[in-house]
């Protein structure tokens, strides 16, 4: 299995509130960010990693080329204007036979249902692509997700509507199938993941849902104190 990493925002809502290390370097429970994802790529069979940042994080730079990790990390620095440009850049230390796990770099989770679900993806051919999601929604501007009885998903919202369950949790594992239609996207002027997700299924691909217990994102310095008392908590 290969990994991927989007840690290409800047963070600002952070900044703005004072935090003052960039956003993949911040600390939860003595550990940053990307380390902690890194871990646990490797505790999950990780083949390679490959990651994005953006040309203004030159301590996360300094911090990456520190790191000794026992798979091949491959780094891209790139100032993109969304995450689906950032996963464009990514896309050639994806393609392969390999399947892959992208993930954005601020997303708090369960360890053991993070273990469940990479098993779940690679041990099924049923699906081009399994979605993290949750029905703990603590975001602005989250993606609800919209599935049928089987968890298929359907189609996404911006917003809100009757009925709703899910929003996107970042966390994506694709097939190559997905990977080719990169291109093809871009082409037709997708932008963001969100735009992403939504043209996968337009394009007729199986794209599952896999329901994760909660996933806090750090957009927030309280989000901080939230992620740590839900690690302490499991």
């Amino acid at each position: 299995m290969k990994y991927a990493l989007i840690a290409a925002g800047e963070g600002s809502r952070l900044l703005a509130e004072g935090i003052k290390e960039p956003k993949p370097l911040v600390n939860i429970l003595g550990a940053s960010l990307l380390s902690r994802l890194f871990r646990i790529f490797i505790d999950n069979n990780a083949d390679s990693i490959c990651i994005i940042i953006n040309e203004k994080m030159v301590e996360v730079k300094r911090f990456l080329e520190t790191l000794k990790l026992p798979v091949p990390l491959y780094i891209i620095i790139k100032s993109t204007p969304d995450s689906f440009h950032s996963f464009y850049e990514l896309m050639p230390y994806l393609q392969g036979e390999s399947t892959f796990c992208l993930t954005t770099v601020d997303p708090i989770f369960k360890e053991a249902e993070f273990e469940a679900y990479i098993k779940q993806f690679v041990s099924t051919s049923t699906c081009d692509a399994l979605m993290a999601v949750t029905d703990f929604i603590d975001d602005e501007s989250p993606l609800y997700v919209k599935t049928n009885h089987d968890l298929d998903i359907t189609g996404y919202a911006n917003a809100g509507y009757k009925g709703h369950k899910y929003i996107s949790g970042g966390i994506y594992c694709m097939n190559q199938k997905v990977l080719s239609l990169l291109p093809e996207a871009m082409m037709a002027g997708v932008s963001r993941m969100r735009g992403f997700q939504q043209y996968l299924v337009d394009a007729g691909l199986k794209i599952k849902a896999y329901p994760f217990s909660k996933i806090i994102d750090i957009d927030h310095a309280t989000d901080i104190a939230k992620a740590e008392l839900f690690l302490k908590e499991h």
